[in-house]
C-alpha cells in the first residue's frame, strides 16, 4: 500500500517523537491522483500543512511512480480517525466561542492534571542548546535565560516576544518551560496558544468546570501563551484571560506570551490588556541574517545526522529568507531528493530540489528590484543610485542596496558591480562590510536595512 510505503520512509526522515505523535496516526486513502490524508481535528491538519505537506507530497509522488500527483490533508470524524486520549497533541485546536459544542472526547484520567502531563505539552526538541542564536535574535534568547534566574521578577513580567511567524518565539519560550521543568521537575507550568485557551474554556463552561479551569490555570508557576492576538474577538475568553493574568502577575508567577505584532500595535485587544502586556519587556525577533540562517542549516543537518556541505547550506541559506520554518522545509526536501537518488548533497541536488524556490524568487526578488525598492525608500532616482556620483545622499542607499543584493539574490560581487553602473567587484565587497558595520555601530541605519528587508520579502 502506498501510504505503508510512505510511512516507511517518513519514519527515516523525521524524528521518532514527531513520527509518532503526529504521522503515524493518520488515516489514508487513494481517490484517483489524490492521497487522501484524514486527522482528528483542525489543528493536526494545520501542523501537517505547515510542517510535513510538502516532504509527503513528494514521497507519495515518486513511490507511486507519478499515480499519485496530489495530497490532501483532511478532518475527518470517523472512528478511525479519532485518537484515544493518550495518541493526542497535549495541546489541541481552538473552536470559536460561537462555534457549536466539540464531539466529546474519551474522559480523561486524572493524571492530565498532574506534572508529567504538563511536560508533555512542551516539544522537548524545543530547548536553548538546540536554538541557533544571531544578531536578529540574541537579546530574545539571553532575556529568556535571564527569566530562569529571576522568575516572576517584575523588570520581564510579563515577556512580551514579538516579530512575524517561523522565527523561533515558540521555540524560545518552550525552552524557557522546559529548562524550569529539568532544573524543579515539580514546577507547575503550561503552555498553550491563544486558541486552546479559548477552546479550554468554552468546554469548561459547557461542563460546568469553569472553576476547575480558573484554579488550574491561576495557580501555575509559567504560564506559555502563543500568539496572543488571536484572543480578539473572543469576549469571554478574553474577559477570563484578563483574570488569570492579573491573578498570576499579583503572585510574581512568570508570564510569557507571544505574538506577531508590538503590545501597542494590537488594536483589537482590550487596552486595559495591552496597557499590562506593556508592564514587563517587549523583545523584538526578527528574521535571522544569512549567517544564522547557514548555522541553523548546519545544526539542523547535524542533529539529524545529515551531511550538509557547507557550500550547499549557503545557497540554500541565500534562497530562503523568510523564516527558519521554511529553511527547515527547505532542507527537508534537499535531504529527501538526495535519499531518493541515493547520491550525497551537492549543489546540483540542492538546485533540483529548490527549483520551484529559484523560479519564484528569480521573479519577486532581483537586483534590479532592490534597486527600485530602496530608491523609492530613500526618495532618490533610481539613475543616482546606480551611478557615480559619491555623494552621502547617494552612497549609504547605494551601499545599502549593494547589501541587499549579496543576502536576497545570491549574486557574485562582480554580477552586483555590474547591476550598479559597471563598478568592480571590490567596490561591492567593501560596500558590504560597510554595511555590517553600520548595521552594528548605526541603529538608523539598521532600522532602515530591516525596513527594507521586510519590504522586499513581503
Amino acid at each position: 500500500m502506498l501510504w505503508t510505503d510512505c510511512l516507511n520512509r517518513l519514519r527515516q526522515e523525521l524524528s521518532g517523537n514527531v513520527f509518532t505523535m503526529w504521522i503515524r496516526p493518520l488515516v489514508a486513502e487513494e481517490v484517483e491522483d489524490t492521497l487522501k490524508l484524514y486527522a482528528p481535528n483542525p489543528y493536526w491538519t494545520r501542523y501537517i500543512q505547515e510542517h510535513h505537506l510538502e516532504l509527503i507530497t513528494i514521497l507519495a509522488e515518486q513511490l507511486s511512480e507519478g499515480r499519485v500527483r496530489k495530497v490532501e490533508i483532511l478532518v475527518d470524524s470517523r472512528p478511525g480517525a479519532i485518537l484515544s486520549a493518550s495518541e493526542q497533541p497535549a495541546t489541541t485546536t481552538a473552536a470559536l466561542e460561537s462555534s457549536p459544542a466539540p464531539v466529546a472526547k474519551p474522559k480523561r484520567e486524572k493524571e492530565e492534571s498532574s506534572a508529567k502531563s504538563r511536560k508533555r505539552q512542551l516539544n522537548p526538541l524545543f530547548t536553548f542548546s538546540l536554538f541557533v542564536e544571531g544578531r536578529s535574535n540574541q537579546m530574545a534568547a539571553e532575556t529568556c535565560r535571564k527569566v530562569l534566574t529571576q522568575l516572576g521578577a517584575s523588570q520581564h513580567n510579563p515577556l512580551f516576544l514579538y516579530g512575524p511567524t517561523g522565527l523561533g518565539k515558540t521555540h524560545l519560550m518552550q525552552a524557557v518551560g522546559n529548562a524550569l521543568l529539568q532544573a524543579k521537575p515539580n514546577a507547575r507550568v503550561m503552555y498553550m496558544t491563544a486558541e486552546s485557551f479559548v477552546q479550554d474554556f468554552v468546554s469548561s463552561l459547557q461542563q460546568g468546570k469553569v472553576e476547575e479551569f480558573k484554579k488550574n490555570c491561576r495557580s501555575l508557576d509559567l504560564l506559555l501563551v502563543d500568539d496572543i492576538h488571536l484572543l480578539a474577538g473572543k469576549e469571554a475568553s478574553l474577559v477570563e484571560f484578563f483574570y488569570t493574568f492579573n491573578a498570576l502577575l499579583d503572585e510574581s508567577k512568570q508570564i510569557i506570551l507571544t505574538s506577531d505584532r508590538y503590545p501597542k500595535e494590537l488594536t483589537e485587544l482590550d487596552a486595559r490588556l495591552v496597557s499590562r502586556f506593556s508592564w514587563g519587556l517587549s523583545v523584538g525577533v526578527e528574521p535571522p541574517d544569512i549567517e544564522t540562517r547557514i548555522e541553523i542549516l548546519l545544526k539542523k543537518a547535524e542533529s539529524s545526522a545529515v551531511d550538509l556541505p557547507r557550500n550547499c547550506a549557503l545557497f540554500i541559506a541565500q534562497q530562503v529568507v523568510a523564516n527558519v520554518r521554511e529553511l527547515e522545509g527547505a532542507l527537508n526536501k534537499v535531504v529527501a531528493i538526495s535519499r531518493f537518488k541515493g547520491t550525497p548533497i551537492d549543489l546540483d541536488v540542492v538546485r533540483e530540489s529548490l527549483k520551484d524556490v529559484l523560479a519564484i524568487r528569480a521573479r519577486t526578488i532581483s537586483t534590479e528590484n532592490i534597486q527600485r525598492v530602496v530608491s523609492e525608500y530613500f526618495r532618490i532616482p533610481l539613475k543616482e543610485l546606480v551611478g557615480p556620483k559619491r555623494t552621502r545622499i547617494y552612497a549609504r542607499p547605494r551601499q545599502l542596496a549593494m547589501g541587499l543584493a549579496r543576502e536576497l539574490t545570491g549574486d557574485s560581487f562582480p554580477e552586483i558591480g555590474m547591476a550598479f553602473g559597471g563598478r568592480d567587484h571590490s567596490t561591492v565587497m567593501h560596500a558590504c562590510e560597510k554595511v555590517q558595520s553600520l548595521r552594528e555601530e548605526d541603529p538608523i541605519f539598521n532600522e532602515d536595512y530591516k525596513n527594507l528587508q521586510r519590504l522586499l520579502q513581503s
